[in-house]
């Protein structure tokens, strides 16, 4: 049996960060033969140019765990109707050097909670943008953008609502297909 890794890269610091749960809950949803690894973005330095040549060990680490990885989710807050920037200055070293991306050919998945009335649906979009100029198969639909509320997650960090955790699941099965599809 083919087993696949799946670096979840949520956007947001917080150390209770609604993103943060939402990619470990769908870590939990994934099937058989996936594991997930937690991606720390906020190690990284700001990306530089002049650090191409000797990445900081946090860069390193970092591209080495992607590198290594068969899919890619990005679980993003909306910020400002875009991405955070710590989730751009973690692309940005995923992709430099130039023509030394660890990204290319990943497949991608995109998933955000949001307290706002259009969930992540914006930052979803920029995201796709940056993603797809990076050669990153991103799974376009169906979408998943939640809006958070109170009683989304169980104390148990999986989703608590029925039709949430239907929607989230079918999600997750779509998205495991689309690595299983493209993965190298």
């Amino acid at each position: 049996m083919t087993s696949y890794r799946v670096a979840l890269i949520p956007g947001s610091l917080r150390k209770d960060s609604f993103n943060r749960r939402l990619a470990l809950a769908i870590g939990k949803l994934l099937p058989d033969g996936f594991d997930t690894v937690m991606v720390d973005i906020g190690v990284l330095p700001l990306y530089s140019e002049d650090d191409d040549s000797a990445p900081a060990p946090a860069v390193s680490h970092f591209k080495a765990t992607i590198a290594e990885a068969q899919g890619v989710l990005f679980v993003t807050p909306e910020y400002n109707r875009s991405i955070p920037g710590v989730l751009k200055n973690a692309i940005d070293h995923g992709s430099r050097p130039a023509g030394k991306s660890v990204w290319a050919g990943k497949p991608a998945g995109i998933a955000g909670v949001s307290p706002g009335s259009l969930g992540t649906a914006l930052a979803q979009q920029h995201l796709r943008n940056v993603l797809s100029h990076l050669d990153l198969p991103t799974l376009n639909a169906p979408e998943l953008f939640l809006r958070y509320r109170d009683d989304l997650f169980d104390a148990d960090g999986a989703l608590a609502r029925g039709s949430t955790r239907d929607l989230v699941s079918t999600w997750v099965q779509r998205y495991a297909a689309w690595v299983r599809q493209h993965a190298a």
